[in-house]
């Protein structure tokens, strides 16, 4: 189905009625300076970052001022805030198979690399046979600072707030579910709450917990849906005509609640969709929402504007032709950038739809894209880095090689690219 094709006339003048007015803003309260990275996909939790003049290509013998082994196993991204890095990371025992995860937080100098410190959050006792997805570890959700205290999620394991020295202010390890495949969303800020998606096998439910206490501010459970009813989304803060939203995926539809109170403000149904992961993006008066598995997925473009079921009434234009399951979308000016899970990378008009170009890079795709002084960071699950401009014809700026896995998002502070990899943590610059 090609994008543009599903616009109608009426919609299409009301859009560009949108970008006259401007754009409307994400919300991203109390998640630090601008030049920092204190979230999943960065200031604004769209992968948009402040930094000018990062490199294009590094030669890996002079442009890594540091490079730190990382214990354990974690996809949790890298965040930054005032010189310091924080992450998370999965510990196993010894035996084999291992009996137990040490879920550890974690907390980096950022500009030499030294570990100031490494806590034990919680202890996860593994049952007989317990798996996860292979492209998934126990500390895959990313940390989040308001500057004063650090919030690492381990989904149905735990939730706890430490303190800029690791100190444990509250922890909250009731809110069990089955992940199905592990947890995956990150948590975000509304206001005075923590927000996170609890989309397990059953019952699936939306939380906010307060920032201060960790106890439960509200619960929504998730409407009514067909099975398999996992997902792994993180949510998206909006405001819209002067109020906030907080948009957030499931399985079967995509559902707006007041950050409040917790309550449904409107939904958008898509049938026999689920495990999503990628985190919507907001732009020109448009939230966009990749569907999941199983086959294609499929990129909506929906009108905020509505309330109850809107599936009929309010997805502006909608495609499926090489859109990610796992890696989130990306919006710079007037163009949305994608690549698919099998590194279909690819440029369309925010407002129609329009493909204005595709093209297959190497490799498999995880890691969300991030923009940088008009530069587009796409990394492999093979170590590649490549960076394209953010223009309306592809062209690649450079390439460089980890040669390590790579699943975790890049981040972008004091002037550096900080990536995780399997193994490791880099400072490039």
């Amino acid at each position: 189905m090609c994008a543009h094709e599903t616009v109608g006339l009426p919609c299409r003048v009301a859009i560009r009625r949108g970008l006259a007015a401007g754009m409307l803003l994400v919300v991203a309260t109390g998640t630090g300076r601008a030049e920092d990275w204190p979230q999943f996909r960065g200031p604004t939790g769209q992968g948009l970052a402040q930094s000018t003049a990062p490199p294009v290509e590094w030669d890996l013998a002079t442009d890594v001022r540091w490079k730190v082994p990382v214990p354990g196993k974690g996809w949790s991204s890298p965040i930054v805030h005032d010189g310091r890095i924080f992450l998370t990371t999965a510990v196993p025992s010894e035996e084999d198979p291992p009996k137990r995860q040490s879920l550890r937080a974690l907390c980096l100098d950022a500009a030499k690399g030294e570990t100031l410190w490494d806590v034990e959050v919680f202890v996860k006792q593994m049952r007989p046979g317990e798996k996860i997805n292979a492209k998934n570890s126990f500390a895959s959700p990313t940390p989040i600072t308001d500057g004063e205290h650090v919030f690492v999620h381990f989904g149905p394991d735990g939730t706890a707030c430490l303190d800029r020295d690791g100190k444990r202010v509250w922890a909250n390890d009731r809110l069990r579910y089955n992940s199905e495949h592990g947890a995956g969303g990150s948590p975000v800020f509304a206001g005075s709450r923590l927000v996170f998606l609890c989309d397990g096998v059953e019952d699936p439910f939306v939380v906010a917990l307060d920032r201060d206490s960790g106890t439960v501010a509200w619960r929504t459970p998730r409407p009514p849906m067909a099975s398999p009813r996992w997902s792994f989304a993180t949510p998206l803060v909006i405001e819209v005509e002067g109020k906030r939203q907080l948009v957030c995926p499931a399985a079967q539809m995509v559902c707006s609640y007041d950050p409040v109170s917790g309550e449904e403000l409107w939904r958008v149904r898509y049938p026999n969709k689920w495990s999503i992961v990628p985190r919507p993006v907001f732009s020109h008066g448009l939230v966009f929402v990749c569907t999941g598995y199983p086959g294609p997925a499929e990129l909506l473009a929906i009108r905020p504007t509505g309330s109850g079921d809107v599936t009929d009434s309010h997805v502006a234009w909608r495609t499926d032709r090489h859109v990610p399951q796992i890696p989130s979308p990306l919006i710079v000016g007037n163009d949305i950038f994608l690549v698919s899970n099998d590194g279909i990378a690819s440029c369309r008009d925010v407002a129609s739809g329009t493909l204005h170009w595709r093209q297959r890079l190497e490799g498999s795709f995880s890691a969300s894209p991030v923009h940088a002084d008009g530069r587009i960071y796409l990394q492999s699950e093979q170590g590649v880095c490549t960076v394209i401009a953010a223009s309306r014809e592809y062209r690649q700026l450079g390439s460089t090689d980890l040669a390590e896995p790579i699943l975790a998002s890049c981040a972008f502070a004091d002037g550096a690219i900080f990536v995780r990899t399997e193994g490791s943590l880099y400072r490039i610059e």
